[in-house]
């Protein structure tokens, strides 16, 4: 093959993909030129954003303009008025939404007995004309008459508590909910021979609540009748699981300050039923009430162990290890507390006090 000469007017290629120095410009400039012809302008790398992103945002907007759709809705219907006031948490932004129910021909007697339940603790006047209005639109409710007696209390007016009571009892003599409120009131007030009677007429009229009968016998411990009290658990005895039995026998026993035979019953509890968590937790604070810690935290910790989220186990023993003078375990065990029970601080701060 014949190679050409130097003069016959065609030039050597040069490396493969190289442009001739006169036709290279910098990188920027190649940049450039790529996004003029393209259409568009360079970007920061920082202000980039995915797709991805740009999805979620949408999302995001377009669920928040949904849920302020309602706001700017005519608001007519009681229902709208008392979600609004469920999620209210001050009382006195609540009363400008609920008072105007009075008047709203739509609300029922049970609208209105909510509304005058979410004003009840702040604006019990308010409340009171709202119940008004439900004994008025549905008259012969019970549940009016109660909630009117709760709202009277707060005022201090005696006579419409006695009144709404009476007008209860007529409307219902068999209904065991007005003898269940006046007992809690009259247990509020220390008068716990006025609550043993009251709870005595309900359990009567409900005579297949086991929880009326026992919380009966706890008020009959409690007012000084300790015999009267084990009788009636003891009647109870063919209703009640074993394990609940001797549970409720210990307690009587450790009200009654006769704590060795509680820990005997405890123990049964406990033996009866070794995954209780409430029996271990009550065997617990007995061994420590006479004098045996090492037994007392082991009961303790399986009370623990059995059931996590209570934190009245770990509490108990953190306050029993101060009271023995084990600093270091007490503050272990205040640790384990913190860590695991955030919001329980006030109860970890009354256990782990260190002036005990």
């Amino acid at each position: 093959m014949k190679e050409p000469s130097p003069g016959d007017g065609r030039r050597k290629p040069g490396p493969v993909g190289r442009r001739p120095e006169h036709q290279r410009g910098s990188g920027v400039e190649e940049r450039v030129q790529e996004t003029a012809a393209t259409g568009s302008q360079p970007q920061p790398r920082g202000r980039r954003m995915s797709g991805a992103v740009r999805s979620a945002l949408a999302v995001c907007g377009v669920a928040f303009l949904v849920h302020l759709i309602p706001l700017f809705l005519p608001r007519n219907m009681p229902e709208q008025e008392l979600a609004i006031a469920r999620v209210t948490r001050e009382v006195e932004n609540r009363l400008p939404v609920l008072k105007p129910l009075k008047n709203n021909p739509k609300a029922t007697g049970a609208d209105l007995r909510e509304a005058a339940e979410l004003l009840l603790d702040g604006a019990p006047a308010e409340a009171r004309e709202l119940i008004e209005e439900a004994d008025r639109r549905e008259p012969g409710a019970v549940e009016t008459q109660l909630l009117r007696a709760r709202i009277c209390r707060v005022e201090r007016a005696e006579r419409c508590v006695q009144e709404s009571f009476e007008r209860a009892a007529r409307l219902a003599p068999t209904d065991a909910r007005p003898d269940l409120l006046w007992a809690d009131m009259r247990e509020q007030d220390g008068d716990l021979a006025a609550a043993a009677e009251a709870l005595d007429r309900a359990r009567k009229k409900s005579p297949e609540e086991l929880a009326l009968q026992l919380r009966y016998s706890r008020l009959l411990s409690a007012a000084g009748r300790p015999d009267e009290a084990e009788a009636t658990l003891r009647a109870l005895g063919p209703k009640l699981p074993k394990e609940q039995l001797f549970l409720e026998l210990g307690l009587l026993r450790t009200r009654a300050g006769r704590t060795q035979e509680a820990r005997g019953f405890f123990a049964q509890a406990v033996a009866e039923s070794p995954r209780s968590a409430a029996a271990h937790y009550q065997l617990g604070v007995t061994q420590f009430q006479l004098g045996d810690l090492d037994a007392a935290e082991e009961e303790l910790r399986e009370a623990d162990r059995l059931d996590v989220s209570d934190p009245r186990p770990l509490a108990a023993l953190c306050a029993m290890q101060l009271k023995a003078g084990r600093l270091d375990a007490a503050r272990v065990t205040k640790m384990d507390l913190e860590r695991r029970f955030q919001d329980q601080t006030e109860l970890i701060r009354g256990a782990c006090r260190s002036d005990r």
